[in-house]
This record gives structure tokens, sequence and C-alpha cells, in this order.
């Protein structure tokens, strides 16, 4: 191999050199900073761990994106991680396992096998927070307003706020047993809103007239804050259904009660649908094209390692980040 090959990196990893390099680090700080002052502990989890601690509630997602190799040391499959949450799991769950709360933050790079969007990086500096242990709205309330706070350092002052709750897509589908090439087949049209291909999808499915109905319906709830009073009126008054939407409406009013933050509303917005239990949520800039950050509730996350608390997070590039500077 040639020098010149030699020196090049691979495609998605890059390096940041001189004045990049001390405005990444001067970032970084700050975040931490505000971090710290409210209560959120940090931790360094290992780039290397064990590949079953790596993919715990991650599902398909992570599992595509991880890297993997043998231990010579011990003959298990290892895993570079391709995202910190469940690092954040395992430590909150085995290192603070009578703590009825634990806040958690994290700063690192992390390793993709491939990037989140065509030409993107698959070597993000990943930062973020997660909240173990609570429940309630105010959590998921907490954990988004970091996140908002998060993008302010950075110098992102009014972001576009993105939500969704996976309970309303999880309670159309729950009954209506569908095989899991089914399931992914509409799950991928949902998530491209291809409002044509899905009639097809369910002419052929054999589904009821209702539940056809109903995702049809699904697919154009997006929209500003009045699209939780659409779907009330336009999707069945199921439980499930209901308490999504009673949970959207809380967060939207607390939003707009601290800012004039720019809001949508997306029922068939499914990002992490494979371990997301409840509220999602995402963040981009004024431009509105690029994800800036993203986060939502993710319950039962440390079952495996006997603690199944409740848990919120969200996380972000540094990366990202220092390009909007």
């Amino acid at each position: 191999m040639s020098l010149r090959r030699a020196a090049f990196l691979p495609d998605g990893v890059e390096e940041l050199l001189s004045e990049t390099a001390w405005a990444a680090e001067d970032l970084r700080r700050q975040v931490l900073d505000h971090f710290r002052a409210s209560n959120y502990q940090l931790i360094l989890p290992p780039l290397v761990e064990h590949l079953d601690s790596l993919l715990v509630g991650a599902g398909e997602d992570l599992e595509d994106q991880t890297f993997r190799f043998m231990d010579p040391a011990s003959g298990r499959m290892l895993g570079v991680r391709a995202d910190m949450t469940p690092q954040a799991a395992r430590v909150a769950a085995t290192r603070f396992p009578d703590d009825a709360t634990v806040r958690l933050c994290y700063v690192g790079s992390v390793l993709r096998t491939h990037p989140d969007v065509p030409g993107g990086s698959r070597s993000p500096r990943q930062v973020g927070c997660e909240l173990f242990g609570d429940a309630s709205l105010e959590a998921d309330a907490e954990v988004l307003r970091m996140m908002v706070e998060t993008l302010a350092i950075a110098g992102v002052q009014q972001p576009l706020i993105d939500l969704g709750h996976v309970g309303v897509y999880s309670s159309l589908i729950a009954d209506l047993g569908l095989r899991p090439s089914d399931e992914q087949t509409l799950f991928d049209i949902m998530q491209r809103k291809c409002v044509p291909e899905l009639e097809s999808w369910l002419r052929s499915a054999g589904l009821p007239s209702d539940a056809q109905h109903a995702l049809r319906q699904l697919v154009e709830l997006h929209g500003g804050a009045e699209v939780t009073a659409r779907a009330r009126e336009l999707l069945p008054g199921e439980p499930g259904i209901m308490a999504a939407l009673d949970a959207l409406d809380a967060i939207i009013a607390r939003i707009e009660a601290v800012g004039s933050y720019a809001l949508h509303v997306d029922l068939s917005e499914l990002r992490g649908f494979r371990y997301q239990t409840g509220l999602s949520f995402a963040a981009f800039g004024t431009d509105r094209a690029r994800e800036l950050a993203r986060g939502g509730r993710y319950d039962g996350i440390g079952d495996i390692f006997g603690a199944p608390r409740p848990a919120t997070g969200f996380s972000a590039d540094l990366n990202e980040l220092l390009a909007l500077h």
C-alpha cells in the first residue's frame, strides 16, 4: 500500500485539527458545565463492551450499526459502541441500583457501520443526558428542556421541535396480527409517508376496514399543535391512543409556556420505534433540513440488568453542533 493511500481516513470518519479542535473542546466544556449545574452525573464508559450489553433494548437499529469482533482473551463477542444510551442504562442499573432516580450525562466518540443519512458521519461525538427512575411527564419535559438548552449553548436559539408518540402507532397495529415482514413493510411506508404505496399495501393486506381507515388517517396527521385535536376526531378512541395524545398535549403546553419555539407534531414519525416506549422528540435548525438532536422515552431498557426503571433521554452529535458556529 502506498503512503498516500495509507493516509486516507475511512469514509465517514473525520478528524479535527487546530482551531476547530479547540473550538470543539470549548463547546464540550460548556455543555458539560451545563449538565453538571443541572445535577447530571458524568460517566465515561469504554469504547468497547460485550456485544449483548451494547444491544440492550436497542433492537435492529443498533444491531445493524454495531461493529463486532471476537475477544481473543475471553472468546466472547465484543462490539464498538454505536450509541451511548445502552451504556448509560447499564451504568444506572449496576452502579446505582438503590437510587430511585439517576441522572447521567456523557460525551464520547461512537462508531457506526453506516451513517444515519447519506454522506453523513459514521463517527459522531455523542453528547447527551439520560434520566432513569422517573416515569412522569415532568421527566420528559426536563430532558426536552435540557436538549433545547444544549442547542442554545451551540448557538441555536429557536429550534424546530418535532414531537411524536409511539403509543399511537403501536396501539393501532397491536391487534392486527401482522407478520414481522408485513409489519416492517408498513413501518417503512409510514416513515416515507408514501400514500399511494400505503393504499396498495392496504388493498393486499386484507386488514379490517376500520384499521385501514385509521392507518390512512395516521399518515396524514402531521402539522402544528392542532394535530392532536384532529387525531382525537379521526382515530379510534382506544385507551393507548388517548393516553398518548394526552401526553403530547401536556408536553405541548409546557413547550408553549416557556418559549415561542416552532413546533411540529407528527404522529407517524417513528424514530426509535424499535426501543422507544412513549414520547419522542427531535430538534432541527432554522433550515429545518438537518436533525440536530433527538430523544424520547424508552422505559424498561435496564430489565436485563435487573433494574427495569423508566427512562428518558436525549443525545446529539457534538461535531454537528460545532458546525453551526
